[in-house]
């Protein structure tokens, strides 16, 4: 039986949610929280597999209930939902440690998918926002700056992307840290970026962060 938390402080919003979680038989919503702090301890204490939180929460918004369950080394995959369209909310999410990204106006149709896609391990977006980056992806396919990296430079930027630190990425790839600083600082110059912000972008355009 796999377990649902849900975080929302509507409880129309709260009630709506488990409604659509509920028509799993292998499913079962084990707590629901009403702010970001209450959702943060209801994680660590029920160990949910899937949080699903509002990104407008009282207390504590969204992105940083999972910046604080991420610090905190919890498995439970993050399912965020929002009303706002923004790229950059998009960045931070997955910056965030989030690993599904849902529209309110998508929930009642992409919910289920996205539940199952992130017990499967593997992250989910959609809506306006994710359309418009695979179209900018598409404008842009004829730019060969990916053909610049080495293999090691794009696995680096591909977890770095899905949000593991440098000290992770070292354990993941059997190198040392500095070692993984070194392809990081390397595939940012040959791709003129600057920050972090800009290397997942990259990521999410070339396809190296599944969607």
């Amino acid at each position: 039986m796999k377990r649902i938390l849900i975080a929302d402080d509507h409880e129309v919003v709260r009630s709506g949610l488990r409604a659509v979680v509920e028509t799993r038989s292998d499913w079962i919503v084990n707590g629901e929280a009403t702010n970001g702090e209450q959702a943060v301890t209801l994680a660590l204490e029920t160990r949910p597999d899937i949080l699903i939180v509002d990104y407008s929460m009282p207390l504590m918004t969204g992105l940083e209930v999972s910046r604080r369950l991420k610090a905190l080394h919890s498995r439970t995959g993050v399912l965020l939902l929002t009303m706002y369209e923004h790229e950059e909310l998009f960045i931070e999410a997955i910056l965030a440690g989030v690993r599904g990204f849902l529209f309110k106006s998508d929930a009642r149709e992409h919910l289920i998918s996205a539940i199952d896609a992130l017990l499967d391990g593997r992250p989910y977006f959609t809506g306006v926002l994710l359309e418009k980056l695979v179209h900018d992806y598409r404008v842009n396919k004829q730019n060969t700056s990916a053909m610049l990296l080495t293999a090691r430079e794009q696995n680096v930027v591909q977890l770095i992307a899905e949000g593991h630190t440098n000290k992770s990425i070292s354990a993941m790839l059997k190198l040392s840290v500095k070692t993984v600083e070194t392809h990081r600082a390397s595939a940012m110059r040959k791709l003129g970026m600057s920050s972090t912000a800009e290397l997942v972008r990259y990521a999410v355009r070339k396809k190296l962060v599944s969607l």
